[in-house]
């Protein structure tokens, strides 16, 4: 473990998106990617008496899997193919968009007045990435007891533990209960990053800060981590994606004429459905600034 790179740490950007406040942890400027996820957005712990704090109108999405995960509260799902899920804390909401999907995620009005978790996105490789949409909600995910600790898995496998989601690339992504001291295997050809998001936890002797990201690279086959009062984190990773994305608005492409192609698509009602359960107008597209070219070197 001493000839390992340290664990590099990236600091949250905070911003708010559809007036709820949220921090960003993936993607940072030095650190687009890991394995094949390529964001991840953190939100809450809050509670709340009356309204919705998440209320996202409709939007679209390519090339991408989006990954909703709650530690409290409720959050419903609604997209164009007419799919609906009702989320709770431990069930997985993932939506596979493949070719093109436009969803709405909201608070329900029956809820429990909290909300907290993270969203997340897989970016699908390119043998993959025009693929139909689908939707998936799994309520029965494995979960792995080890000494100190647990750890639900919410994507890919660990010791023979299997998500029944679908996975396009070689990815793990797990839910970490942290009670004492716990060796938590790792798959040694992935790189991880950690995220704390409530208690205390250190790793390698490290204390970690909450809701901050912190990066491995390949060659862990462990990670010791170790609480005084108990932790919940979670961990995501993969093998290192192999392939220049580019990122825009809610689209993952390659090109820049891919992402105006799909945008002008949105904005002239082709391509994406209407997702007929949300009550409200959808959200428009931004203006397109210059996009930089990634098959292109400055």
């Amino acid at each position: 473990m001493t000839d390992l790179p340290p664990i590099e740490r990236y600091a949250p950007h905070p911003t708010t998106l559809a007036g709820l406040e949220i921090r960003r942890l993936l993607p940072v400027r030095q650190r687009r990617l890991v394995g094949p996820w390529c964001f991840l957005d953190r939100y809450g712990p809050l509670t709340f008496g009356a309204g919705k704090p998440m209320d996202v109108a409709p939007h679209p999405h390519v090339g991408l899997q989006t990954v909703t995960w709650l530690l409290d509260g409720e959050v419903v799902h609604h997209d164009s193919l007419g799919c609906e899920g009702l989320i709770h804390p431990g069930e997985l909401s993932l939506m596979t968009a493949g070719s093109g999907i436009a969803h709405a995620e909201e608070t329900p009005n029956d809820n429990s007045g909290k909300l907290n978790g993270v969203q997340l996105w897989v970016a699908l490789p390119d043998a993959h990435r025009q693929v139909a949409a689908h939707y998936e909600r799994h309520t029965d995910l494995p979960l792995l007891e080890l000494p100190g600790g647990r750890v639900e898995v919410i994507a890919g496998e660990v010791l023979g533990h299997r998500s029944p989601a679908m996975a396009y690339s070689p990815i793990f992504g797990g839910a970490l209960t942290v009670e004492a001291s716990m060796e938590l295997p790792l798959d040694a050809g992935f790189e991880h990053a950690l995220v704390v998001v409530g208690g205390d936890l250190s790793a390698e002797g490290q204390e970690l800060e909450r809701d901050t990201l912190y990066y491995m690279a390949p060659g862990r086959s462990e990670l010791g981590l170790r609480s005084r009062e108990g932790a919940r984190a979670i961990l995501i990773g993969g093998v290192p994606f192999g392939e220049t994305i580019l990122m825009w608005w809610n689209f993952v492409a390659r090109t820049p004429e891919e992402i105006a192609a799909v945008r002008e698509d949105w904005e002239s009602h082709r391509r994406f459905g209407d997702v007929t359960a949300y009550n409200g107008p959808r959200i428009p597209a931004p203006e397109l600034l210059h996009l930089r070219d990634p098959r292109k070197r400055e």
